[in-house]
């Protein structure tokens, strides 16, 4: 399965509808949010591939606006030709603002998803706006990571965790892919694709 991942930043080469055959090969697209809605409904209406979708800290637009013709997969496994894709979308919590959680929120969260998470066995896909605590996220309490995170991949191991939110333009110490236990790790700033 090809994914195309997107977040952060619109990419110009995905955004042109006179190079609709960029998105031709694509099985699965994720957002890892921070992304303008038309954008997403644009992608979604020059491919033939779902387009699911977590919030950003930036994304207070979609409550009045939502990308059209996308899913929004928070607090949710959804299945798609047998990947489970779990979304826990937002970053921590660094001013008054939606989509932004405490420590303990995300892992009220978390817990509220026990009884599907053991109907699904599990997720392959953990789709995220914010990074791992400790794995690949900032020094600074906006860029902070989830500490929930790193529990979810030691206990489920899946094969991807797909985050946004630390730019690659902020330097070299995030990096687009990295490894965690069992879990590939990937930085979908702007876009990147991923086979599974």
């Amino acid at each position: 399965m090809n994914i195309l991942t997107l977040s952060d930043v619109e990419a110009p080469s995905l955004w042109d509808p006179l190079q609709p055959y960029r998105l031709k090969d694509v099985d699965l697209i994720l957002s890892c949010g921070d992304l303008s809605p038309d954008y997403l409904s644009f992608i979604a209406t020059y491919s033939h591939a779902p387009v699911l979708y977590v919030h950003g800290n930036h994304d207070d637009v979609y409550k009045s606006r939502p990308p059209l013709g996308c899913i929004c997969i928070e607090d949710q496994i959804y299945c798609h030709q047998g990947v489970r894709i779990l979304g826990l979308g937002g970053s921590i919590r660094y001013k008054k603002g939606t989509h932004q959680y405490t420590q303990r929120e995300m892992n009220r969260r978390v817990r509220r998803l026990w009884f599907s998470l053991l109907r699904h066995g599990g997720f392959d896909i953990l789709l995220t706006h914010a990074p791992a605590y400790g794995i690949n996220d900032g020094p600074d309490l906006p860029h902070q990571g989830f500490r929930i995170f790193p529990s979810l991949l030691t206990r489920y191991t899946p094969a991807y965790m797909v985050h946004g939110h630390t730019h690659l333009s902020y330097g070299l110490q995030y990096p687009r892919q990295s490894q965690f236990v069992q879990t590939t790790i990937i930085n979908a700033y702007e876009w990147h694709t991923i086979q599974l």
